[in-house]
């Protein structure tokens, strides 16, 4: 059985026609009842004619165009007007003369070409059936005429607000989907960077390395190997991302464990960095996200403005937050090209989406400092 809540959805699937299509069935088979006939408009003082032939192509034609009231607004407005006259001139006063005010709104609401030449043209028509609507003697005053004129126009305003409504709320989510957009690339761009600039970066470091170790061949062949599994490991976290863009993947990051931590301060080592890693607190299973990027950036920029520089990583686990410090003293420049900036400012972003607070600074001495404090229980 279809859920009652899938109806909406499984309606609006069909072609607007159709979803326009029981209003003016409903309307024409009213009109038809003997109960409502002569219920509709009426002009004072015009005689009551009963049904016949007549009758029923006046009412066909202010009902069925309705099915194209959105489709196409300025022939169901021609049409429903040309029922309406015939039905006011003839005396019928059907039900179906609702229609009118009905595809005035759409008209104001759905149509977006020549809208004032359709308001003018639609002013000027009621001119002479007015006039003819007196000669039958209807005991209406020009200003009763000129009242109901404005009843009109006042269905064309109602149309012209929604539509106004509906533009608005396009533009709005054109906005919305236009920021979702940008910072989805912004977070892919972020994730590209972090992943590709860290193990890249230690690639070339550890190729750099290799090329004076030819006299010795088991340092060489350790830093091959090094050179191997960084490779391997970027290769694994590229398909990590990749996973992430796919839409049939779940969105959420794998969040990295201490364990893994310990395995990124090794692969800098490795890489020829000395870091040394230390942690007050008790961890909790997962060390978060942006605390992982936040010590794998600060260990990247390690190995390319300092190669060789003391780096200490200092981790502190507390109930209320988790803090972070990266300091490197001074060392020798790699031959990595410069960067771009991207990685501090990406992660300020992530610790600011936190409300945490991050700094990067570089020190006297010439070396530089990475703090980063991220609330406890934030999603990260």
């Amino acid at each position: 059985m279809i859920k009652l809540r899938r109806i909406p959805d499984l309606w609006r699937r069909y072609d607007v026609t159709v979803r326009d299509l029981p209003l003016p069935l409903l309307l024409l088979a009213l009109s038809l009842v003997p109960a409502f006939r002569g219920s509709g408009t009426r002009f004072d003082g015009v005689p009551s004619q009963p049904y016949d032939a007549l009758a029923v192509v006046a009412i066909a034609l202010e009902c069925l165009p309705l099915v194209v009231r959105r489709r196409w607004p300025a022939l169901c407005l021609a049409l429903v007007a040309l029922g309406f006259a015939i039905d006011q001139l003839r005396g019928y006063h059907a039900f179906s003369t609702l229609a009118l005010p009905i595809a005035l709104i759409s008209a104001g609401a759905h149509l977006e070409r020549h809208r004032r030449a359709t308001m003018v043209a639609a002013v000027v028509a009621y001119v002479p059936l007015a006039i003819a609507i007196d000669r039958r003697g209807a005991d209406e005053t020009p200003d009763e005429y000129v009242f109901f004129l404005l009843a009109l126009a006042v269905m064309w305003v109602i149309g012209g607000w929604l539509r106004s409504g509906r533009a608005a709320e396009a533009d709005r989510r054109r906005r919305v989907a236009e920021a979702t957009r940008t910072a989805e690339r912004t977070r892919i761009a972020r994730e590209l960077h972090d992943v590709v600039t860290h193990h890249v970066t230690a690639m070339v470091v550890q190729a750099e390395a290799a090329r004076y170790l030819t006299a010795a061949p088991d340092r060489l062949d350790e830093t091959l190997s090094a050179v191997t599994d960084t490779g391997r490991r970027a290769i694994s976290d590229l398909r990590q991302l990749l996973d992430l863009l796919n839409p049939d993947h779940g969105t959420d990051p794998k969040t990295p464990t201490v364990g893994e931590l310990h395995t990124l301060v090794e692969q800098t080592r490795r890489a020829g960095q000395p870091v040394e890693f230390t942690e007050d607190g008790t961890s909790p299973g997962a060390t978060g996200f942006t605390l992982y990027r936040i010590v794998q950036e600060a260990l990247t920029n390690a190995l390319k403005y300092a190669h060789g520089g003391r780096t200490v990583v200092h981790v502190r686990y507390t109930e209320e937050e988790t803090t972070v410090e990266v300091t490197t003293d001074p060392g020798s420049s790699t031959a990595s090209p410069g960067g771009s900036g991207r990685g501090l400012t990406g992660l300020r972003e992530r610790v600011d989406a936190l409300g945490g607070e991050f700094s990067a600074d570089r020190r006297a001495d010439g070396g530089f400092v990475v703090r980063a404090r991220i609330p406890a229980g934030s999603t990260s």
